[in-house]
């Protein structure tokens, strides 16, 4: 699918864009990068009324984003309203033991924008229960970000971060659209949920 007639999505997931991953010694390569796509991900999905999620990792005591220190708060202000919403999650899927898909299932949601940190963790995994449960999936390949892989002696030398996160998105399979830039994703108001008798993708709880 082309950037031309890239459809546009009705809800963005930001994925643990937390201070502890894009500032500081512990940022990711390029963070500047993925701050400035989220950023501007964000400006578009709020401008068109599309439902915004921040998910926020709460990491485990002496992480770097262990809850209420300042790597685990969220480097993107939240603008409050029934349009955008925080979702703490424990685990690197967004979906498992959180409100999220009651919340994008109040929504009407049908098609989710999903960005930022780690590629091959809370993003794919994210990704993938989005898929699982019927929702059209939108993974920008210049809006989520991870660390390098390190190396491992006589198996195998140091991945570096961009060729992880590549093959984190294309691990989602042909379901997934991976191929397009941040700038072709737009975006519009969910349009409402569902009723009982009604069909389609994204009706998964």
């Amino acid at each position: 699918m082309t950037a031309q007639t890239l459809p546009p999505v009705d809800t963005l997931i930001v994925v643990d864009v937390q201070s502890a991953f894009v500032t500081g010694d512990g940022a990711v390569p390029d963070a500047a990068r993925l701050v400035d796509r989220t950023a501007g991900l964000l400006a578009r999905a709020r401008a068109a009324g599309a439902l915004v999620v921040h998910l926020q990792n709460d990491g485990p005591p002496g992480a770097e984003d262990e809850p209420h220190t300042p790597g685990w708060e969220l480097h993107h202000p939240v603008v409050p309203g029934p349009a955008e919403a925080v979702v703490r999650k424990p685990y690197d899927d967004g979906f498992r033991e959180t409100g999220l898909g009651a919340l994008l299932a109040g929504h009407g949601t049908r098609a989710v924008a999903v960005c930022g940190v780690m590629s091959e963790m809370c993003v794919q995994a994210t990704a993938r229960t989005a898929l699982d449960r019927g929702y059209r999936v939108v993974v920008p390949y210049d809006a989520h970000a991870t660390q390098d892989c390190p190396p491992v002696p006589g198996v195998a030398d140091t991945v570096p971060a961009a060729v992880v996160s590549r093959v984190a998105a294309y691990a989602l399979g042909s379901d997934a659209e991976v191929t397009d830039p941040a700038a072709a994703v737009s975006f519009t108001a969910p349009a409402g949920p569902r009723g009982p008798g009604d069909a389609g993708r994204g009706t998964a709880a």
